[in-house]
């Protein structure tokens, strides 16, 4: 299973529900990435995407405590579930919010992360993988700048897996 996630320069990723600036590019790499995978998220992100509902063309799973249905969504009520389901497809991601990215995180091999090089006030963080000393930076996918700001793709795996 992977993450992706776009993050500022203090690996903020959102305030408010809601990610302050989004790169089109990075929006771009994020469908490519997840186009026919499984993307696990949470309920409070589904209330950002687009009219609240399901990505088209990826197996939807939200990850909910609440014993709610969700239109389009498969619902997993704990993270071993959304960990399990996970194994029956080829392609997993991890798409937040923040908190499915903690509970998550230790399940993934892999994260793709875009970082955004700008610092908005956010109140909603990614574990610094720079940091971590169970993460390394495998390669660098892509860089540029859009709008002004510029941007790295980066690909991280967890040491000790293919």
């Amino acid at each position: 299973m992977d993450a992706i996630v776009a993050v500022y320069d203090d690996w903020g990723i959102g305030a408010d529900g809601t990610q302050q600036i989004a790169l089109s590019v990075d929006r771009k790499f994020f469908r490519e990435m997840t186009r026919g995978a499984m993307v696990i998220v949470g309920r409070r992100t589904i209330d950002d995407f687009p009219g609240k509902k399901p990505l088209p063309g990826r197996v939807n799973v939200a990850l909910t405590r609440s014993s709610v249905q969700i239109p389009g969504f498969t619902v997993c009520d704990s993270p071993e579930a959304a960990v399990e389901l996970a194994k029956t497809v080829d392609r997993a991601f991890v798409i937040g919010g923040g908190s499915i990215y903690n509970q998550m995180l230790p399940a993934c091999d892999r994260a793709y992360i875009t970082k955004v090089h700008v610092m908005p006030e956010s109140d909603t963080f990614f574990p610094n993988l720079d940091e971590d000393p169970q993460w390394e930076l495998e390669q660098i996918l892509q860089s540029g700048e859009e709008n002004g700001i510029a941007y790295e793709m980066c690909l991280y795996k967890r040491k000790g897996t293919a």
